[in-house]
């Protein structure tokens, strides 16, 4: 049973990491990444859907993105979606692709992308510790009921204490790696 609970809990932890990767892969650093606008929604034809299910994403160049839609038509859609985005990015429109150009990012926006950067992670930090209080309230439960002993309660405590830790010091390393990262020129 309580082995379950931590196996359980940390499929939870581990989720979020990986969200928070895929969220902070969205974000603008000096260079062009597909990432950066691959989960953009896009409203074409009545319905909503990410752009790389409606077009090619690729970076030809350090800074230039181009995106090939499949379909012609959509390429208004795309180039509003990209517009109303906070990317702060203005496409250039030919008529068959979508060119975006990667600007140098300022000092001043980098800060900015930092502290996005610094929620999410606090966002993702909170996540984990949720985990952490149900898997604890779990374990509380089946202490309460006298299916585990009290021994195996205060050890499972500490194992899950550990795992959050972990999972604390992983989100850590990823928000260091991602500041390195918008910092660099």
């Amino acid at each position: 049973m309580v082995e379950d609970i931590m196996r359980e809990t940390e499929e939870r932890m581990s989720k979020t990491v990986k969200v928070l990767r895929d969220d902070l892969a969205t974000i603008r650093t000096g260079r062009a990444s597909p990432a950066l606008v691959e989960r953009l929604r896009v409203e074409h034809y009545g319905t909503s859907m990410p752009l790389n299910q409606m077009a090619a994403i690729s970076a030809p160049e350090p800074r230039l993105l181009v995106i090939r839609p499949w379909d012609p038509k959509a390429l208004p859609s795309i180039e509003k979606a990209i517009l109303k985005s906070d990317l702060g990015l203005t496409p250039a429109n030919d008529g068959k692709l979508i060119r975006l150009v990667i600007p140098r990012l300022t000092e001043e926006r980098r800060h900015e992308l930092i502290k996005v950067v610094g929620k999410r992670v606090e966002e993702a930090k909170v996540a984990v510790r949720n985990c952490r209080r149900d898997a604890l309230q779990d374990i509380k439960e089946l202490e309460k009921e006298k299916l585990i002993p009290e021994d195996d309660y205060y050890r499972s405590k500490d194992d899950i204490q550990d795992l959050t830790d972990r999972f604390i010091k992983e989100i850590d390393d990823i928000k260091q790696k991602k500041e390195a990262e918008i910092m660099e020129t």
